[in-house]
């Protein structure tokens, strides 16, 4: 059984602070994980464009984005420059990767890329993804293969260039199984490694869950587990910083229960790519999180031929 753990890397701080202190906590657990970085400028800031959408005033009620986030940080882009995470952070990038675990893109402006690309066009898109490409491959010295979107938010140029730009699999939306994705009845021939948990941050202050609890909440959903395994999505601000108590009980949890904690490399390696069922990516909310994201759809099956004809 397999459990691949993504880690996304959304701020200087998170880059800074918080992923050093997860190489710590996986290592202490013998656990494997994906880490997928903002590479560019940090403006958290700009994020307050979002009071207006729907629910996102309860969930920063709910998750303490103060404590979490740092005031510093939730300046950066209004009152504050955003520092250059790919610039400023670059060896502690690199650290990760000599560890031995995989990097990836998350994002060059997080931020922009969460509330912008939804409804961008090609040229927009293109360049935010090039420069994240750019980025990467100055901080690594070679081509990035696998993209997680910021916020799970994508556009139909964005899947096209997950092709183009040579991703070997990405995991970009919410589903419960791996897929290959059509999207405007167009197929992209990029494996989708959807999340297929919820994360901490949609839990807490729903239903009774605390901080103290929604360990043993996520561990119950993990008692059975899929054909295909699960992806969690964790985040370096959050498990890496106030939440890492919770964190190091989910991986204890999920030892014991028989999961092998892998990365998306090798949790990739263990599927037929040729046999992967085809599904529509729609627009769909995720309880506990603020407007809509891309999740996985209906299976796409191809009408039967009619021998008669």
């Amino acid at each position: 059984m397999k459990l691949a753990l993504k880690i996304d890397v959304d701020t200087y701080r998170g880059t800074r602070d918080g992923v050093p202190r997860l190489l710590k906590l996986l290592a202490r657990h013998r656990a494997q994980a994906t880490f997928l970085f903002s590479l560019g400028p940090d403006h958290t800031g700009r994020a307050i464009r979002r009071v207006f959408r729907p629910g996102f005033v309860r969930k920063v009620s709910r998750t303490s984005v103060v404590s979490h986030y740092g005031i510093a940080t939730l300046l950066y882009g209004t009152l504050l420059p955003g520092p250059d995470i790919g610039r400023r952070c670059a060896e502690d990038m690199r650290a990760v990767r000599r560890e031995g675990f995989e990097v990836g893109i998350h994002s060059y402006d997080h931020v922009e890329w969460q509330d912008r690309v939804r409804h961008a066009g090609a040229a927009w898109t293109q360049r935010e993804m090039q420069r994240a490409c750019d980025r990467f491959q100055e901080v690594f010295g070679e081509p990035a293969q696998i993209h997680g979107a910021a916020g799970w938010q994508m556009n139909l140029y964005a899947y096209r260039l997950t092709q183009r730009l040579g991703f070997r699999y990405c995991s970009d939306t919410r589903g419960t199984r791996p897929f290959v994705p059509i999207y405007n009845a167009e197929i992209i021939a990029c494996p989708q490694l959807p999340t297929t948990l919820p994360t901490l941050d949609e839990l807490i202050g729903l239903d009774g869950i605390t901080v103290g609890n929604v360990s043993r909440h996520l561990l119950d959903l993990t008692l059975n587990p899929p054909p295909t395994g699960h992806v969690y999505t964790l985040h370096a601000e959050l498990e890496g910083n106030k939440l890492s108590a919770a964190f190091e009980e989910l991986l204890a949890g999920w030892r014991a229960q028989g999961y092998s904690l892998v990365t998306l490399r090798e949790y990739a390696e263990g599927l037929d790519v040729s046999r992967l069922p085809r599904h529509v990516v729609a627009e769909g909310a995720i309880p506990g999180r603020s407007g809509t994201l891309a999740v996985q759809g209906k299976e796409f099956l191809a009408e039967p031929v009619n021998s008669e004809q």
